[in-house]
């Protein structure tokens, strides 16, 4: 496994980062190619792995960077916050310009990072992985859309392992979660959509990589084919996030909202480009959301280490370590603080 040529897109990004801190697990730091259309963080990949620039919407690119290529592991997207045009360039397109030259250059297996965005906004809990798929968004619309086309690839002999992940927080995850964690250190109130009485599963990035490297490693027979994951343990809203509170110590404290007030609130301010909240985030916040992690525990052996609370804990902490290096961004990647618009009013009246 150690000589194997293992390529990640997407590599700068927030999962990737975690990846790369482990990617010796599956083959040998030299063998392993990182690339991506944005820069790479200085110091933060060991000096051996393969950092350049790619750009999955470029065949002839693709074609060059997935040549000798024995596993592809596909984590680019692009946001819900990017363009319409963008989202759907770079992750329906993108994919299945990826799907073709893996096969094209005899790629043993792709392990592509999906998401439960996928399941929209469903009455039924837990989803299973046989559900009706109804993407909410353009970034919804599109994990679809990809997904069919790993579906069409599958049948033409490319081995193809979808993965479809709740949302991962965990050490370097910013963009919305940087903002819950403002407040809380700042020990202001934490206003919840609704009552805070739904069942709401996150997810630790430490055990989505296990599941990656286990479709990595595994036989083709048991990874071809599509796993839901995300935390074990979870909680209700109001729970899980009083569980932050209390460790954080601040005087932070969960508050309840009614929802048929705020979200047309913030409907209203993401129409106006005054909130980074989009649409996936606040539209399911009073919602059950979870899914049955069952197929991949008993598929793939899989057993998720952390709970909700212990993902969103571990997260906060190293932002309260790393926080002098946080600048605000533009809000369209996982890894930089989100400019909080006109939530930062609200956060002086609470």
């Amino acid at each position: 496994m150690n000589n194997k040529k293992v390529v990640v897109t997407g590599g700068a990004g927030f999962l990737a980062y975690h990846i790369s801190q482990r990617i010796s697990e599956i083959t040998d730091f030299k063998n392993s190619v990182f690339f991506d259309i944005a820069d790479f963080p200085e110091g933060e990949y060991n000096g051996e792995i393969n950092c350049i620039y790619g750009d999955v919407r470029k065949p002839e690119m693709m074609k060059e960077i997935l040549k000798d290529a024995k596993i592809v592991i596909h984590c680019a997207a692009a946001l819900p916050l990017w363009k319409k045009q963008d989202i759907m360039e770079t992750n329906v397109e993108g994919m299945r310009i990826v799907c073709e030259n893996a096969l094209l250059n005899n790629v043993e297996r792709l392990i592509f990072i999906s998401s439960t965005a996928v399941y929209g906004v469903p009455d039924i809990h837990p989803l299973f992985e046989h559900h009706e798929r109804v993407g909410v968004g353009a970034y919804g619309q599109s994990k679809i859309l990809a997904e069919d086309i790993c579906t069409e690839y599958r049948a033409k002999g490319l081995p193809v392992c979808i993965l479809r992940p709740k949302s991962f927080i965990g050490t370097a995850r910013l963009g919305v979660f940087q903002i819950l964690y403002d407040w809380v250190e700042s020990g202001v109130k934490i206003p919840i959509i609704g009552n805070g009485k739904n069942l709401y599963q996150l997810f630790e990035v430490e055990d989505l990589v296990d599941a990656i490297f286990l479709a990595a490693t595994l036989p083709i027979e048991k990874i071809n084919d599509t796993f839901n994951v995300g935390a074990k343990k979870f909680r209700t809203v109001m729970e899980d996030v009083g569980s932050l509170c209390e460790y954080a110590k601040s005087g932070s404290k969960v508050m309840t909202t009614p929802s048929w007030l705020i979200k047309p609130l913030l409907r209203l301010f993401e129409i106006l480009n005054l909130s980074p909240l989009y649409k996936w985030i606040y539209g399911t916040a009073d919602k059950d959301s979870y899914v049955s992690i069952e197929k991949a525990e008993q598929t793939l052996g899989w057993h998720p280490k952390y709970s909700n609370s212990e993902a969103l804990i571990r997260s906060y902490q190293w932002y309260l370590d790393n926080k002098h290096t946080i600048a605000e961004g533009t809000g369209v990647t996982h890894r930089i603080a989100w400019k909080q618009g006109i939530l930062k009013l609200f956060k002086k009246l609470l």
